[in-house]
C-alpha cells in the first residue's frame, strides 16, 4: 500500500490577501488616481485599502510569519510621535479640532509601516512595493508634463502633495534612485528601455518645477546613487551617461531652472525683488518664536499657517516638526530617520548578499540621503515617502537576518553526558562506547 507525501506547499499562504490589500494602499498613495482620474475624488481610497489590508491581516492572525512583538525600535518612535500629536492636537492653542483631524490623518502612515513590516517577508514583496512608489512617481512625472505643459513650474497641474512644484521636484528625488536599480536590474531590454523614459520623464519634471531646492537635493542623492551604482558597482558608463542626458536636458528644459539657480550666486531673481527670500526668513523665526513658546506639545498639526500669520508652511521639515509637535517630537523624529541609516550601515556589512539586494540597499541609502537634504528646504514632515524609506530599511534587514537564520539551521545538539549514553544504551542490550 502506498501512502502519498504531503504537500506542504500547497497551503494558501494567508498573508497573501492582506499584502494585496497593502499593495493597493501603496497604489492609491503614490499615484494619486483620485487627483487625475475624474470621478474618484468622491471615494477615500486610501482609507478603504487600509482598512482592507488591517481586516485581512486581522483575519490571518496567528499564521503570519511576523508578529507584533517583532516590530523594530523605529516603529516605537514612530507610534510615539503620532501619540504626541494627538496630544498636542488636543491641547493646542490655536485650534484643537484641526490640529487632531491632521495627525488622523498622519496616523495612517503608522498602519501602512505596520502592514509593511509584518507582510513584507521576502525580497521579492519588498521589489513589488519599492516598484509600485518608483513607477506611480514616474506616471506622475508624465502626467504633469502633459496636464501642466501651459502652467508656470507645473504649478497646480495635479491635486494633493503633487501640486506644489517644490513638493513634486522632493518626490521625484526620493523616487529616482529606486528607478535607476529596478533598470539596472531588469534582464529585458524593453523593461530597461521603459525605465529610462520613465526616469528621463521625472527628470524633465523636476527642471520644469525650477525647484532650486529641489535641483540640490537631486545632486546630493545623485551623487551618491552614482557612488554605489557607478563607482561601487563598476558601472561607469552609468556616470558619463548621467552627465550627457542631464547637460541635455538642461539645454532642452532647463531654461527656467538655470535662471533661477543663477539667482543663488547672483543674489538677485524676481521672486527675491517680491520679498519671497523675507518672507521665508520670517516664516523661520515665527517657527523658533513658536518652539520658545510652546516647547513640549508645540502649536498642532498644521496649526503653524495660523500662528504665524502669513497662512504659509515653514519651508524646513525639522522646523515643521518642531513647531507644530514640540521638542520630544522632534527629538523622536530625529531618532526615528537615524534608525534608517543605522540599519543600512548594517546592510552594508553583511556578507555574501545577492548583487539585486546591493541594489537596492544602494538605492535605500541614496533615496534616504535625498530625504534628509530636502527636507532643509520644504515642509514635507507629513508626506509618507520618506517614512516608507526606513520602513523598507527594516524590511530588509529582518529579511536578510531571516534568511541567514534558515540557511544556518538548527543548533548542534549537545554532547551528551556519560550518564545519559549509559542510560541509551542500557535498555538495547549493547555496549556503551567509552568516551
Amino acid at each position: 500500500m502506498e501512502f502519498a507525501a504531503p504537500r506542504f506547499g500547497s497551503k494558501k499562504d494567508p498573508s497573501k490577501a492582506p499584502f494585496f490589500w497593502l499593495c493597493a494602499f501603496y497604489v492609491v498613495y503614490c499615484a494619486r488616481p483620485e487627483d487625475w482620474i475624474p470621478g474618484l475624488h468622491y471615494l477615500p481610497l486610501a482609507r478603504i485599502t487600509a482598512v482592507l489590508a488591517l481586516w485581512g491581516l486581522f483575519n490571518s492572525w496567528g499564521r503570519t510569519k511576523r508578529k507584533p512583538k517583532d516590530l523594530p525600535v523605529e516603529s516605537r518612535y514612530l507610534l510615539a510621535i503620532i501619540v504626541l500629536l494627538f496630544v498636542g492636537g488636543i491641547l493646542s492653542p490655536i485650534w484643537p479640532g484641526g490640529a487632531i483631524s491632521h495627525a488622523m490623518d498622519f496616523s495612517k502612515v503608522y498602519v501602512a509601516w505596520v502592514l509593511t513590516f509584518l507582510l513584507v517577508t521576502d525580497f521579492e514583496r519588498l521589489k513589488r512595493i519599492i516598484f509600485i512608489q518608483a513607477s506611480s512617481v514616474a506616471v506622475i512625472a508624465l502626467i504633469s508634463i502633459v496636464k501642466g505643459h501651459d502652467k508656470p513650474r507645473l504649478n497646480g497641474a495635479l491635486d494633493g502633495m503633487y501640486s506644489n512644484p517644490n513638493d513634486l521636484a522632493f518626490c521625484i528625488v526620493l523616487a529616482l534612485p529606486f528607478c535607476m536599480a529596478f533598470m539596472i536590474s531588469s534582464k529585458s531590454f524593453f523593461a530597461k528601455m521603459l525605465w529610462i523614459v520613465g526616469m528621463l520623464f521625472m527628470l524633465t519634471a523636476l527642471l520644469l518645477t525650477a525647484s532650486r531646492a529641489g535641483m540640490i537635493d537631486l545632486a546630493c542623492a545623485g551623487t551618491v546613487a552614482l557612488w554605489h551604482f557607478g563607482v561601487r558597482g563598476k558601472r561607469f558608463y552609468l556616470i558619463a551617461g548621467a552627465l550627457i542626458v542631464g547637460a541635455g536636458l538642461m539645454l532642452v528644459a532647463g531654461g527656467k531652472m538655470k535662471e533661477r539657480l543663477e539667482s543663488l550666486s547672483s543674489g538677485v531673481s524676481q521672486e527675491d525683488v517680491d520679498g519671497s527670500y523675507e518672507a521665508r526668513k520670517y516664516l523661520m523665526e515665527q517657527a523658533v518664536r513658536g518652539i520658545e513658546e510652546y516647547p513640549v506639545f508645540g502649536v498642532g498639526v498644521n496649526n503653524f499657517i495660523n500662528y504665524s500669520g502669513d497662512w504659509h508652511e515653514v519651508h524646513m521639515a525639522y522646523l515643521e516638526m518642531a513647531v507644530e509637535g514640540g521638542i520630544p517630537v522632534f527629538i523622536l523624529y530625529v531618532l526615528f530617520f537615524r534608525r534608517g541609516f543605522r540599519n543600512l550601515k548594517r546592510l552594508r556589512k553583511m556578507k555574501d548578499l545577492d548583487p539585486n539586494q546591493r541594489l537596492f540597499i544602494g538605492a535605500l541609502h541614496s533615496s534616504l540621503v535625498g530625504f534628509v537634504v530636502g527636507a532643509l528646504f520644504a515642509p514635507v514632515a507629513y508626506q509618507f515617502f520618506s517614512y516608507f524609506a526606513v520602513a523598507f530599511t527594516s524590511v530588509l534587514l529582518k529579511i536578510l537576518e531571516e534568511n541567514k537564520q534558515n540557511s544556518t539551521g538548527a543548533a548542534p545538539s549537545p554532547t551528551p553526558s556519560l550518564r545519559e549514553v549509559y542510560v541509551n544504551y542500557a535498555g538495547t542490550g549493547a555496549v556503551a562506547p567509552v568516551r
